[in-house]
């Protein structure tokens, strides 16, 4: 029910698990390989977080300061209070500072057009540009509310990329591929493909309303983006993040034994910095790109840097406080420090929270802790 999948697990010392099946893309005969690549879309947002933690821990970057401090752009956005009877956005200033721990979980007020009905109409009825053009036009829309009220999952950690870039003095590709995936041997992650991966990469596919898959041999995110898309822009392999995963499992230390961030930062990482807010059902407001889409439904999730966690044990036998995120094509991870394993699950097919997509990554956890019961 899928074209192709790359899945593997890992523990804190090693990958134990890499395995491929199917084809890259429907219509031809190239096997899914383990060295696929895919475009991982917000799996992207948890490498991007760890730049930030690593600015942090070198007293670069202070987490609760007005962003604006860092990135002056951030200092011109208003909030919009929905629309006038001409269908004029009302805009107002906020009541506060937008500041990078915001940024990080998704309190700072930005959102997606795919999950948002007022972004939806910005773009639908004053061409407000989509994320996926990577431009920085794309970035400058307005916040739903004022920083720090509510939480809502959006274009916020292609912000904290660009607060990343303003101190580093770099770009967010040159960041994350000096100070993380060079130390972990990740070389088959990048927001703009050489010519070896653009050849290994899998087709991008659309379901169809009656449940056929349709290859989209035209669709691909820039490869020369004017903005590194510190949310969802990178692409990558099943293989390297796992080694990234592995790095959150061992207390941020790499397999050639570089320390990419403190253990006590990852521990601190790993909490709930959402306080008393949670994380809510992602609306599929437009729905060639997403269904309505909610992990374990009618459990409480909070938010860490940069990953969603289960406040209470999942069915799959994931426990209460691991980690996980997605992609919004069909890509899944989860880590689980408690029990030192984790895994990620990667597609390429629209709408996100396909029905196929997320049983087979559900099936392919509950696996894993079944074995590990075992």
């Amino acid at each position: 029910r899928v074209p192709g999948v790359v899945a593997g697990v890992t523990t804190d010392r090693e990958t134990i698990v890499l395995e491929s099946s199917g084809r890259r893309a429907l219509d031809k005969d190239t096997p899914m390989t383990t060295d696929t690549v895919f475009a991982i879309f917000s799996t992207t947002k948890a490498i991007t977080g760890t730049a930030a933690l690593q600015l942090v821990e070198r007293g670069q970057l202070d987490l609760d300061a007005p962003a604006r401090e860092y990135e002056p752009r951030l200092g011109e956005v208003s909030v919009i209070d929905g629309f006038d009877d001409a269908g004029q956005p009302r805009l107002r200033a906020p009541k506060s500072e937008i500041t990078t721990r915001q940024l990080l979980t998704h309190t700072a007020g930005f959102g997606y057009d795919f999950f948002n009905e007022t972004y939806n109409r910005l773009a639908t009825e004053h061409g407000q540009p989509s994320i996926v053009t990577s431009s920085m036009a794309s970035l400058r829309s307005p916040l739903l509310f004022d920083p720090g009220t509510e939480w809502e999952y959006g274009s916020n950690i292609d912000w904290a990329g660009l607060v990343i870039e303003a101190i580093a003095g770099q770009r967010l590709g040159e960041v994350v591929t000096e100070n993380i995936l060079d130390p972990l041997g990740m070389t088959d992650t990048s927001f703009t493909r050489n010519d070896d991966m653009r050849s290994r990469t899998a087709t991008m596919h659309h379901r169809n309303a009656d449940g056929s898959l349709t290859p989209d041999h035209g669709f691909a995110l820039p490869d020369d983006p004017e903005v590194h898309m510190g949310g969802h822009g990178l692409y990558s392999t099943v293989g390297d993040y796992l080694t990234f995963i592995r790095m959150w499992l061992n207390d941020g230390r790499a397999d050639s034994g570089a320390q990419i961030l403190r253990p006590d930062t990852v521990a601190d990482a790993g909490r709930n910095h959402l306080g008393e807010l949670k994380v809510k059902m992602l609306p599929g407001v437009i729905p060639a790109l997403s269904n309505d889409a909610e992990f374990f439904p009618g459990m409480p999730k909070s938010w860490a840097l940069t990953f969603m966690i289960n406040d209470e044990d999942a069915p799959t036998g994931r426990p209460a406080g691991a980690l996980a995120w997605a992609g919004l094509a069909n890509l899944y991870y989860w880590i689980d420090r408690q029990n030192k394993i984790g895994g990620y699950w990667a597609t390429q097919i629209f709408p996100f929270a396909d029905a196929a997509s997320v049983g087979g990554y559900l099936d392919f956890e509950t696996a894993v802790y079944r074995a590990l019961a075992h």
